[in-house]
């Protein structure tokens, strides 16, 4: 396909955070742009699973909860086990008095891409692919721009460039942005969940498995029935029927036994969850309470997951002619994982990248109506106080994972020579009591609903 020569702003990008990106500038009223990616086509990996309702809330603003809402399945409460049993429930209706979604969202990733798509052709949005970025350079007759050169060798011109091509961000790496832990430490490395075996499966048994999360020792396993929603849409998409409910699993995967296989097997997967999942959910009869075995049936996909963090020293920059100090060159602005990454413990990563890009079209579109009238360095306030904001609660996040996958990741220890008591027990007396306390449960809901944290 071939790319206009010309736009004011270069979207590169075209999953939910790319997506949202050009909703949101539409919906501020802006429509010179243009948006491309690298794939023949959206991402049929389903990764994340859930929206929260500070996102849902976000995304109402640019027409678009409402039409996700229906194509999910409203998630009131979720559940903490043990593998033998409960330990606590979080229950998203104490959110009632704070949203209109006091609930989270299940809807796997590709759906949520996949109604964005529809959502931004309907509005005469037109995603160009395949177009992968190899190269950026300050255009030679107006430094104020950028030419932006393809694998295809066609150049765009563009006076602003919305990085939203992922952790691997050819944008952040061509600008030199540096990117990595805040924290600049091995924390994760401590817990066992420093990797994480990520799947679609279905069972050969009927399953009534509500979205739970289970501890055990030294490890954490994450069950959630999907919506049929995906049944459908996996039809329709590509051709390929599954006539059972799709569960996504999650599961640790001990650092000690080696690294996990690139697309892990359906053996792989099943002995995760006959040593870490709930017993009800084992393969062994003899161990299942319900005397019978439930067996993996089909793996739709798999994958694997490394549970650090990292992000972008800065959001916003200029691509200069060599002295960073003068404020020349095209901006450059990133968001979603072209700008931080974390644990997807808790499921905070999309909804984040989703608010990232719902409020960038805003200030966006005030910065290229002051630029027109003031000089680029008074305008650029207005993206500077944007992504310092959007930054802060980037950290604000990944501190918040980081405490969610210590807590998941703990390991089997005692808590002090004196105090001789193991570090597991603890922490599952802790989600019990939390689990019996209004207040606490309820703190819990609101801290991972987003809504303390836009």
């Amino acid at each position: 396909m071939s790319l206009p020569r010309n736009t004011t702003v270069l979207i590169v990008g075209a999953g939910p955070t790319g997506l949202a990106s050009a909703l949101s500038l539409v919906n501020n009223g802006f429509k010179d742009f243009v948006i491309v990616d690298a794939l023949v086509r959206g991402d049929n990996s389903s990764r994340a699973i859930i929206i929260h309702a500070a996102t849902l809330e976000a995304l109402d603003t640019i027409g678009c909860g409402d039409e996700l809402a229906p194509k999910g399945e409203k998630l009131t409460s979720m559940h903490f086990d043990t593998r033998k049993g409960a330990l606590a429930r979080v229950p998203f209706d104490t959110l009632k008095p704070y949203t209109r979604h006091p609930y989270g969202l299940v809807i796997p990733q590709t759906l949520t891409e996949h109604v964005l798509g529809e959502k931004a052709a309907s509005l005469g949005v037109s995603v160009y692919r395949p177009h992968r970025v190899v190269g950026m350079t300050v255009n030679a007759d107006d430094a104020s721009l950028v030419d932006t050169t393809f694998e295809d060798g066609q150049v765009i011109t563009a006076r602003y460039v919305v990085a939203a091509d992922g952790a691997r961000s050819t944008v952040r790496t061509i600008t030199g942005i540096g990117f990595e832990d805040p924290n600049n430490d091995r924390g994760h490395e401590a817990t066992t969940l420093a990797q994480l075996v990520p799947a679609d499966v279905t069972f050969d048994s009927p399953t009534n498995f509500t979205f739970r999360g289970v501890m055990s020792t030294n490890n954490f396993f994450l069950c959630a029935p999907l919506p049929s929603t995906f049944n459908e849409y996996l039809t329709k998409e590509s051709g390929k029927h599954v006539e059972d409910r799709i569960f996504r699993i999650a599961c640790g995967a001990p650092v000690e036994e080696g690294p996990v296989p690139h697309a892990p097997s359906k053996a792989y997967i099943q002995d995760l969850i006959d040593r870490f999942g709930p017993l009800d959910l084992s393969s062994d009869p003899s161990v299942n309470p319900s005397g019978k075995g439930v067996c993996v049936k089909e793996i739709i996909w798999s994958s694997r997951v490394r549970t650090h963090s990292a992000i972008a020293d800065t959001f916003f920059t200029r691509l200069s002619l060599g002295d960073p100090s003068k404020r020349e060159g095209a901006a450059i602005l990133l968001v979603g994982d072209a700008a931080h990454i974390h644990s997807p413990i808790g499921g905070q990563g999309m909804n984040l990248g989703l608010r990232d890009a719902v409020f960038l079209g805003e200030a966006l579109v005030k910065h290229i109506k002051a630029a027109e009238s003031t000089p680029v360095s008074e305008a650029d306030r207005i993206l500077t106080d944007f992504v310092a904001e959007r930054r802060a609660r980037a950290l604000g996040v990944i501190g918040f994972t980081k405490r969610l996958l210590s807590v998941g990741g703990m390991k089997d220890s005692v808590i002090a020579w004196w105090l001789p008591i193991s570090k597991v027990t603890l922490r599952e007396w802790v989600l019990w009591m939390i689990g019996k306390v209004y207040p606490l449960r309820s703190q819990v809901a609101w801290n991972m609903s987003g809504l303390g944290r836009r």
